[in-house]
């Protein structure tokens, strides 16, 4: 396993056929952009299909898919719109996908990101590289008002950087990914009953599982909607801690120490007193962003969500369940 990162793309030729596999539940409001992020994409409109699947979306996300098919067809633009209504799990949505796919190469991204115009042409480039199984993008957040939404930012919280530096193995998250089908014929498609953590356990399995190897593109770019509110920043976090405890059950990753009350405690503390006068006074001053004053009590909040999720988390036994590829 090799972990590269490549800044340019690589000279002109003639680019191989690509999939692109969007999962879709309740997508009314960000599907527009994301259609529109993908008629700007500069990969050859012939050597492209989008698949975007509708998970047993309750809004207008099936209507506003079938428009978008019809309306752009005349682009010269292929998007086939499916249904994955039997498990609702955006990795039974992908699976889907990959199956009607056509392409040898599939590239992932979801409804509320928002792909750079080189996106594609700069995530596919690295598979010139026979050896190369996985493709990883970056993901920077979308420009956000909110204190929470600056505090992401601040900390580059949705960054592939964190993933790739994962202790147990790298793997990119299926917000900006790509993978060879051959890799899938290999290790089989995403487990369709898991809810979250499907992105790690695919490119663990690829990696340790068979000879492909991962390579990070930094300028394979998708912006992607930073959490707003607490209740969006708290769901968030609890999922991470989910994550932390099905990664465990599958792979036997060690699980997150959860921080006793003591340590929260000093944590607070240490923030009310010390950190808050200093680091108020170096934002008056212009020396820090204003975000850093509350930054600790976020992170506590964060750290305390993520260690609930993981300790009142339960891998049910279908989630272990793996799909594959019909023989061809």
């Amino acid at each position: 396993m090799t972990l590269n990162q490549a800044d340019s793309l690589s000279p002109k030729r003639v680019l191989p056929q690509v999939s692109v596999i969007v999962p879709i539940y309740n997508g009314e409001t960000d599907l527009p952009d994301l259609i529109e992020c993908l008629q700007a994409q500069t990969y050859p409109v012939e050597q492209v299909e989008y698949v975007l699947v509708d998970n047993g979306s309750r809004d207008r996300t099936a209507a506003v898919l079938a428009e978008a098919a019809s309306e752009i067809s005349s682009q010269g633009i292929t998007l086939k719109a499916l249904q994955e209504n039997k498990i609702q799990s955006s990795y039974a949505a992908r699976n889907a996908g990959i199956r009607a796919a056509k392409s040898n190469l599939l590239a992932f991204t979801d409804a509320d990101c928002r792909p750079q115009p080189d996106w594609l042409e700069r995530l596919i480039a690295p598979f010139i590289e026979e050896d190369i199984g996985i493709v990883v993008g970056e993901i920077i957040g979308l420009p956000g008002g909110t204190l929470l939404e600056k505090h992401a930012e601040q900390y580059q919280v949705l960054s592939q950087q964190h993933t790739l530096a994962h202790p147990f193995c790298p793997y990119g998250q299926t917000a900006n990914l790509a993978i060879r089908r051959q890799a899938f014929q290999e290790v089989g498609l995403f487990r369709p009953y898991l809810t979250t953590g499907g992105d790690a356990d695919i490119c663990w399995r690829i990696q340790r599982q068979s000879n492909w190897k991962l390579k990070f593109i930094s300028t394979a770019v998708v912006r992607h909607r930073h959490r707003s509110t607490l209740k969006e920043y708290e769901s968030q976090w609890r999922r991470y801690g989910r994550s932390n405890l099905y990664l465990h059950e599958l792979h036997g990753v060690e699980l997150m120490r959860e921080k006793t009350t003591p340590e929260y405690a000093y944590m607070f503390s240490r923030w009310l007193l010390k950190e808050l006068p200093i680091n108020s006074l170096k934002a008056i001053a212009g020396k820090i962003a204003a975000i850093e004053i509350i930054s600790t009590p976020i992170g506590i909040f964060g750290a305390q969500a993520r260690s609930q999720g993981q300790r009142l988390a339960q891998l049910p036994e279908k989630a272990r369940e793996i799909e594959w590829l019909p023989d061809e």
